[in-house]
C-alpha cells in the first residue's frame, strides 16, 4: 500500500468513525406541527416574536407563559378549542384560518395524510394533541 492509499484509508476510517458517533435526528411531531403552523406568528420559541406577529392588530401571546398565567396549570381544554378554531380573530375565520384548514374536522379527509388511509377526524385530533403536548414542553418554569 502506498502513502496515498494509506492516507485515504485513514481518512475513510476517521470519517466513518465520526459518522457512527453522530446522534440520529429525533422526530418530534409536536415541534414540527408548531414550526409549520404556529411559529410564523408565535415565534420558533413560542414567545410571540414570529415574523408575521408585527402584522397583526394584537400581538400574539407568549405561549411559554400560559401555565404560569393560569396558576401553574396549562389550560389544555381552552387551547384545544382555540386551535380547533374557537373565537380567536387573529387565527382567521374557520373558512380561512391563518394555518389553512389543518385542524378543521370537516376538511380533514382532504389532508394528504388522511386520504383514504386514516380516520380523518382522528388524525386532526392527533395533530392537535401533539401540538398541545409540545406547547406543554415549552412552558416556562
Amino acid at each position: 500500500m502506498n502513502t496515498f492509499q494509506s492516507g485515504l484509508l485513514a481518512l475513510l476510517i476517521a470519517c466513518g468513525g465520526g459518522a457512527a458517533m453522530a446522534q440520529p435526528a429525533v422526530y418530534d411531531p409536536g415541534k414540527l406541527e408548531f414550526s409549520e403552523n404556529c411559529a410564523s406568528c408565535h415565534g420558533i420559541d413560542g414567545k410571540g416574536n414570529g415574523p408575521l406577529g408585527e402584522l397583526l392588530r394584537k400581538s400574539p401571546p407568549d405561549l411559554t407563559q400560559l401555565a404560569k398565567k393560569n396558576q401553574g396549570v396549562l389550560p389544555v381544554n381552552r387551547l384545544y378549542a382555540v386551535i380547533e378554531g374557537a373565537g380567536i380573530a387573529s387565527h382567521g375565520s374557520r373558512d380561512m384560518p391563518v394555518w389553512g384548514r389543518e385542524y378543521q374536522l370537516d376538511n380533514a379527509q382532504q389532508m394528504r395524510e388522511a386520504r383514504g388511509h386514516y380516520d380523518s377526524a382522528g388524525l386532526v385530533r392527533a395533530r392537535i394533541l401533539v401540538l398541545l403536548e409540545y406547547i406543554s414542553r415549552i412552558q416556562a418554569p
